[in-house]
């Protein structure tokens, strides 16, 4: 349909290029592209592992020590109210042109979706194992590692799931503000010279590195989780 439609109302390229035209001008500039598209996957993968361990240690100390969440809970929210583009030029001015400021933006978009996540999964223990490793005379270091953080895997995976398509906009979005090479800065170039057909390449590069990053992350999943739980039902 979308051929078809650019066919039939003869719609100009650099207003929405066909489909046979995005496809001829990607294996056209695959090569520079490339080039462009390591630079952006060595940064979402620094900065989504950063963001997931920060996610990860934000939950457990809000959950482990008592008040923090009652009272850095709220705050959390909050950070997320902030537009990732308002704050990347900041980033910028404070740190540079270099890789921190990447990471810290990329760690931002990332560390929310898995500290709420993994927040709920500790929330959703399940209250009569709870009361049996209290009766069994479990300290809460080994209720943590033997229950509640086994418990809460499923859902941290699931907030893996949501920042791995998150760290990919925000690398691209980090590029956006300053850098030599990235998809951000192909996009960038491909805008100021009116070029659709590259702007779309570079979309339909963004959304393939996501779908891959969140099947690798299943992929994990499906290794880890799985067998966990089969151990847990053979053990009932």
């Amino acid at each position: 349909m979308w051929q078809a439609a650019v066919s039939l109302f003869a719609t100009p390229g650099w207003v929405l290029p066909s489909p046979l035209q995005i496809l001829h001008e990607g294996i056209n500039v695959f090569p520079r592209l490339w080039m462009h598209t390591e630079s952006t996957i060595g940064i979402t993968l620094a900065g989504f592992t950063v963001g997931s361990l920060t996610g990860i240690a934000v939950a457990c100390l809000l959950h482990a020590v008592p008040g923090m969440k009652e009272g850095f809970y709220p705050l959390l929210i909050l950070s997320q109210n902030i537009p990732t583009v308002a704050l990347a030029p900041l980033l910028v001015v404070w740190f540079g042109f270099g890789l921190l400021p990447k990471l810290i933006l990329i760690t931002l978009v990332c560390f929310f979706p898995v500290s709420v996540a993994l927040l709920g999964g500790f929330a959703r223990t399940d209250e009569a194992m709870m009361d049996y490793f209290r009766m069994s005379g479990a300290n809460k270091r080994q209720i943590f590692f033997k229950l509640e953080f086994p418990n809460a895997l499923p859902a941290l995976f699931s907030g893996l799931k949501i920042s791995a398509t998150y760290s990919v906009m925000g690398a691209v979005i980090s590029e956006w503000m300053g850098a030599e090479k990235g998809i951000g800065v192909f996009m960038m170039n491909a805008k100021a010279t009116y070029r659709a057909d590259r702007m779309f390449v570079a979309i339909f590069m963004v959304v393939f590195i996501s779908m891959a990053l969140f099947a690798l992350v299943g992929l994990l999943e499906k290794a880890i989780v799985r067998p966990a739980v089969s151990r847990k039902e053979d053990s009932r």
